[in-house]
């Protein structure tokens, strides 16, 4: 131990440091405490991100999550082609093995046998949806059991279809306001998967980050048009009657059914249209997405309007005239995800939509609103359809149970 006579004056100097470093570290933190609550006062204090992080959204329920749930930030869409030789029972093993996987994922916990249990820890509203393919129906000798409208689309002039986009047995989309979250559960449920399917296509996409705006604000599509004003609302009796299947086979009551279309962007080409010319063809404002006969988003378009000239203000190819439907049951609802993939080596983008349209029955709902939007839709001189996928949707399951239980078990 130093016993010299300058120690003492030398631990006076540290340790007035120490009280100087401590006033000054109080002042920091009362202008820090200052500052939070003018934030405060004013407004603009913002939701601490770990607690979006911990956020949940319950598996179990009589509809699968991932429908009527705010739509999350990031997605993954995976189609999945079965092994030759899997039967009824196999595909009963794999339902309850990845169902089980989704119910430990979506809580936060681990799926068996995870080798990277820490990145289960943050679910950020993780959900997992499943869908069934016309050839799963077949693998597992249902096929008189499959909905009559489950088949893949017709044909369309406008489409450009590229296989590798196109089909599948097995669905399974994955949403999350994390893109590490569905990264993570991607891996566990494809390899549990393997067993009895390969991955035929994987499709990733996204939105508005999660605070960005409300869970209730419609979202931009890469174009910069607002897609999805005129969704049936969730939680509505509208919706249910759009959306949940209550007629057909028994096993898909309480579900729905998934038409997934890829749809590339032609934004080199959409760039040259001045504002008015993408107005015109879409039939909004693209500022505020108001029709063009109104102010605000959910004004009612007023098709009958004319201008000074006596032609129809929204033209009679704008997106919004052809895509309207009169009967509100007969709606289908978006719920749509941008992708932006690495662009060419001359720098042209890869970029468009994942177009996920939920409905009750693709005959009925689906298809006329495509027809019609095929034949004269003034957005398709910018729009190619590249990829075409169409699942059933089972209903969702309770505690112990497993999805597709009343098809499969």
């Amino acid at each position: 131990m130093d016993t010299s006579p300058t120690t003492p004056a030398v631990g006076r100097r540290r340790l007035l440091a120490a009280g100087g470093a401590l006033a000054l570290g109080g002042a920091l933190a009362g202008a820090a405490a200052g500052t939070a609550a003018r934030g405060d006062a004013r407004g603009d204090a913002r939701p601490q991100p770990p607690a979006f992080g911990r956020q949940t959204v319950a598996f179990h329920g009589p509809h699968q999550a991932g429908i009527e749930t705010p739509a999350q930030a990031h997605a993954a869409f995976l189609g999945l082609d079965l092994h030759d030789g899997t039967d009824r029972a196999a595909l009963g093993r794999m339902m309850r093995l990845l169902t089980d996987d989704a119910v430990r994922l979506t809580r936060g916990e681990p799926a068996l046998a995870d080798t990277e249990a820490e990145l289960a820890a943050l679910p950020a509203r993780l959900t997992v949806t499943f869908g069934f393919g016309p050839g799963l129906f077949r693998a597992a000798g249902l096929d008189d059991r499959r909905p009559a409208s489950l088949e893949p689309l017709p044909p369309f002039a406008i489409d450009r279809l590229q296989d590798r986009w196109c089909g599948g047995d097995l669905l399974i989309q994955i949403c999350a306001d994390d893109p590490l979250t569905v990264a993570h559960a991607q891996r566990m449920l494809i390899k549990d998967a393997r067993s009895f399917a390969r991955l035929r296509w994987a499709q990733r996409g996204f939105r508005n980050g999660r605070g960005m705006q409300g869970d209730a604000t419609t979202q931009r599509n890469l174009m910069g048009q607002v897609d999805g004003t005129v969704n049936p609302p969730p939680d509505s009796e509208v919706f249910a009657r759009a959306v949940w299947t209550d007629a057909g086979p028994e096993w898909l009551r309480g579900g729905t059914t998934l038409v997934l279309r890829r749809i590339r962007m032609e934004l080199e080409t959409w760039d040259l249209a001045d504002t008015r010319a993408k107005e015109f063809s879409v039939g909004r404002t693209l500022g505020t997405g108001a029709p063009l006969t109104g102010t605000a988003e959910h004004d009612e378009p007023d098709f009958d309007a004319q201008d000074a000239l006596g032609l129809p203000v929204i033209p009679e190819f704008a997106h919004i005239r052809r895509a309207r439907v009169a009967d509100p049951a007969q709606r289908i609802f978006r719920r749509p995800y941008n992708y932006d993939d690495a662009p060419a080596a001359d720098g042209t983008p890869d970029t468009g939509l994942l177009f996920a349209s939920f409905q009750r029955d693709i005959a009925e709902q689906f298809l006329p609103v495509q027809r019609a939007l095929a034949a004269a839709d003034q957005l398709n001189q910018w729009t190619t359809p590249i990829g075409s996928a169409v699942f059933a949707v089972p209903p969702g399951c309770a505690p112990g149970g497993w999805i597709g239980e009343r098809l499969l078990g």
